[in-house]
């Protein structure tokens, strides 16, 4: 019998040191298994940190308002600049085709060169003359042209962070740009003057604002107004007495939409979200007793 008890207590002391054995494995083994790791792939790394070349292309309308306009006029002796003035003018709303090069710098910031060419926009205005010429007192004349220009910028932006796939910016440029008189016709009394018109290279800056949306991981829509300020200028030259004629500069209001693309991997408003990447579990082995 005592035999028997001893056996029995040996059997029930060998399971529980076997129990105690295997609670440290897997004590052991929890310990030994790595924590999951964190980081964004390689890929999207790269384009999470810095940015690439980019072409854009644009069409819009544009409206100019002339800020003043003067001639000379020689009656026997040479009248200056400033005395003789347009009584009203007006300038109808075109069209503009603009295409450039750019560089996203980072998610905030991005800068392009730009080329546009606006197309005629036609002038119509009048003066008021003293009779001289065979023209009834008061001599009312009526005038006429167009006017188009070749607008190059360096522009810079900043985006204003994005929002399911939309990106507002404001932005400013400096540049000059090339303005083309087309010969001015003069209808007054019964006969039409033509003074020929002025092409010359100007000084222009830009205020922008706008926003883009992703239409692909590289291609975005891009819609925006853009105020462009250039200054004065020769308008017309002289004829018969009159002229030359100058304007004192533009104010241009553009309505502008376009696309831009990435070149060399996506655009950094448009790639894809970044997920975290996590190590695969281990799966646990299981024990069976």
């Amino acid at each position: 019998m005592l035999k028997k008890i001893g056996l029995l207590f040996s059997i029930v002391s060998l399971a529980s040191a076997s129990n105690a054995v295997s609670a440290d494995l897997h004590a052991r083994y929890d310990a030994a298994v790595p924590a999951p790791v964190y980081e964004f792939p390689a890929a999207q790394q790269k384009y999470s940190e810095s940015g690439g070349w980019y072409l854009r292309g644009d069409i819009g309308h544009r409206w100019s308002e002339l800020r003043g306009t003067e001639y000379i006029t020689y009656g026997g002796e040479e009248v200056n600049p400033g005395t003789n003035q347009f009584t009203w003018t007006d300038l109808s709303g075109a069209a503009s085709l603009g295409a450039g090069v750019g560089y996203q710098i980072n998610r905030h910031f991005r800068t392009d060169l730009t080329v546009d060419y606006w197309f005629k926009s036609d002038f119509r205005g009048s003066t008021l003359g003293d009779g001289s010429g065979g023209c009834t007192n008061p001599c009312i004349t009526s005038d006429t042209s167009t006017y188009s220009a070749l607008l190059l910028m360096a522009n810079a932006y900043v985006d204003l962070g994005t929002y399911a796939g939309i990106t507002p910016y404001v932005g400013g440029g400096l540049g000059g740009a090339r303005i083309k008189w087309g010969d001015l016709y003069n209808d007054i009394a019964d006969r039409t003057d033509r003074h020929e018109g002025a092409k010359e290279w100007r000084f222009a800056w830009s205020l922008m604002a706008g926003a883009s949306y992703c239409l692909t991981q590289n291609l975005q829509l891009d819609a925006g107004y853009r105020y462009t300020r250039i200054n004065g200028g020769r308008m017309f030259e002289e004829f018969s007495e009159a002229g030359p004629g100058f304007d004192s500069g533009f104010n241009v209001h553009e309505a502008r939409a376009g696309i831009r693309y990435a070149f060399g991997g996506p655009s950094l408003h448009c790639a894809p979200e970044q997920v975290a990447y996590e190590q695969p579990a281990f799966e646990q082995p299981v024990y069976k007793y």
